[in-house]
């Protein structure tokens, strides 16, 4: 038997598994969509970190530094610094809020902070994301086709179903608390692979100065940390790579594990153990790229080359610098990304059908067994729509993701980040930042001039910041919504 095939048959069992037992637990909604606000600070930690990066950072992220060199080092400095302001100013403040409220999802927290008996805030935030989520978790369907297609030479919709079915099953057993406890274990192969295959390789070309050596040698921009063929191209990709870090704070699924951490005081260690995962994490995916580059060269990519797409980068390098059943646990990793973030957000996805349109727009009263089945349906609902959209799909990975990824951040970020720390925030300034965020996002994805200027969440963020604060001061709450 095929390594790969017996690596993937041991790890289902496994997550398999915890689906099972995680189900057990699962007898409100509150506990299948925020684990009964009882996961500690490792498995908190560990599981947004997890679900934060997905498969991007190990074929996505290497395949753009193999792409580009260098310069992908600011995309590191800017999601680095994202993760690390979500945890210090977003993640307590919202954990407290949330229990306050009694949330139990980001728009049901928006509507008690708002008092918005309207549910317009609810209905938009739903709608923001669904739309969104389809095309995040189709990514994640994508790159599992890519990684099986390299590996096992199957066809990659296959490679997709597979991916598709696993996570499917135990994201709808076993809800948040099964998520989170896969997270961890994916978390841990992620951080391993990301840790150990570019120092294997860096070894076997001699070190840093050889690296150095052989990038110059390319000539072009390897070695150039901001890279481009006029100043303003130069400028855009260094802020657009540092703009990615805006967007932590408006990812619903990610801000499910502020919500369920154990409690606020727990947030302080959880913050630690992020910010040092992401540092690692996001160095070892930078050094993979331009390990590879300076390995099999820019020629090895193309039509005829060891590298028929860039984002089967990581593959490759795994198969050939490691023993065979290091190589499979790096592979299994790479699948692990993309489960990792695809849970999370089904699970997000079920929890807007479930509480924020079932539960709070059409039956108040519906039992708590029959939520959980109508989030389990949902769940597989919008993976099937998301599979549909990955088979479909001619594009990269790492495209998809930034799309979906710019959407969240700018529809919610700016809104979440002033209801937390400015009490003059409103109603109105909030819904504006909705829809000027997500307005904004889709109109420069498809234009294509707009497109190739400048990243969709830098004007998509600022404008909603700006749509928040100025619909909050011209439309302020009655004194009765204010808290």
């Amino acid at each position: 038997m095929n390594p790969l095939v017996l690596g993937m048959i041991l790890y289902s069992v496994v997550i398999l598994g915890v689906g099972v037992l995680a189900a057990r637990s699962n007898r409100t909604l509150g506990d299948y969509l925020l684990a009964g606000r009882r996961l500690g600070p490792w498995v908190a930690a560990f599981s947004e970190r997890a679900s934060g990066e997905s498969a991007w950072l190990l074929i996505g992220l290497p395949g753009l530094a193999f792409a580009t060199g260098a310069g992908a080092a600011w995309v590191g400095v800017g999601c680095c610094t994202g993760i690390a302001f979500s945890w210090m100013v977003i993640a307590r403040r919202l954990r407290e809020e949330t229990e306050r409220f009694e949330s139990l999802t980001l728009a049901d927290y928006f509507e008690s902070r708002f008092g918005d008996s309207s549910r317009t805030l609810r209905s938009v935030a739903t709608v923001i994301i669904l739309f969104f989520f389809t095309f995040y978790v189709a990514a994640q369907f994508l790159a599992a086709g890519k990684v099986l297609n390299f590996y096992l030479e199957i066809p990659p919709i296959w490679g997709m179903a597979i991916g598709a079915v696993l996570v499917l099953f135990y994201t709808a057993v076993g809800g948040l608390l099964a998520v989170s406890w896969t997270d961890l274990i994916q978390g841990i192969i992620m951080l391993a692979t990301l840790a150990v295959l570019p120092l294997a390789v860096l070894a076997e070309l001699g070190g840093p100065g050889v690296l150095q050596d052989r990038l110059a040698g390319f000539g072009g921009s390897y070695l150039d940390l901001a890279p481009g063929s006029t100043a303003w191209a130069a400028i855009s990709g260094v802020l657009g790579s540092l703009a990615i870090g805006l967007g932590y704070m408006g990812q619903p699924h990610l801000v499910l594990r502020f919500m369920a951490i154990t409690s606020p005081r727990d947030v302080r260690k959880g913050r630690f153990i992020a910010i040092g995962w992401a540092v690692i994490a996001f160095s070892g995916a930078i050094l993979i790229g331009l390990t590879g580059l300076a390995w099999f060269g820019p020629e090895a990519m193309g039509d005829g080359g060891a590298i028929a797409d860039q984002e089967q980068l990581m593959p490759l390098m795994a198969r050939s610098f490691m023993p065979e059943w290091l190589a499979v646990v790096m592979i299994v990793g790479a699948i692990a990304a993309m489960m990792s973030t695809a849970d999370s957000q089904l699970l997000a996805s079920a929890s807007a059908v479930s509480e924020d349109i079932y539960r709070r727009m059409i039956d108040p009263r519906a039992s708590e067994r029959r939520l959980v089945a109508i989030g389990r349906s949902a769940t597989i609902g919008v993976g099937a729509l998301a599979f549909i959209l990955a088979w479909k799909a001619d594009d990269f990975v790492y495209n998809m993701v930034l799309y979906a990824w710019a959407g969240l951040g700018s529809a919610f970020g700016p809104p979440l980040l002033l209801s937390l720390h400015w009490r003059r925030v409103s109603r109105a300034g909030a819904l504006a930042g909705f829809i000027t965020g997500t307005v904004t996002v889709i109109l420069w994805y498809n234009i294509p001039v707009l497109n190739g200027l400048l990243y969709e969440m830098i004007p998509g963020f600022l404008l909603s910041l700006a749509a928040t604060v100025s619909f909050s001061m011209i439309r302020p709450d009655s004194p009765e919504q204010e808290v």
